[in-house]
């Protein structure tokens, strides 16, 4: 089980409801879990991914600790990221 981050942007209010109910809300729509099993992970995503595919509305980028991504960080992400992330020489670096 690793830690898990979730930040939301412009989203309908269920989906900060729904995060609330399963991970602690640090600062404003930013939402982690110190403890977060993959299957957890991936229902929490997939309710995610449902409700977005029927409201395409905002946006929303999850990250997790990965040893077998790129930088040891797993990430997906809904919407248009406001930044675009491009892997070189084993890591992330942003592009704007």
């Amino acid at each position: 089980m690793a830690l898990a981050m979730i930040v939301i942007r412009d989203m309908p209010g269920r989906f900060h409801g729904f995060l609330s109910s399963v991970m602690l809300e640090v600062a404003p729509n930013i939402f982690v879990s110190p403890r977060m099993n993959p299957g957890v992970r991936e229902r929490v995503w997939q309710v995610l991914s449902d409700w977005y595919g029927q409201e395409r509305q905002g946006s929303a980028v999850m990250v997790w600790r990965d040893v077998n991504a790129t930088g040891g960080v797993g990430m997906a992400h809904l919407g248009e990221p406001p930044r675009e992330l491009v892997e070189a020489d084993g890591m992330w670096i942003v592009r704007r």
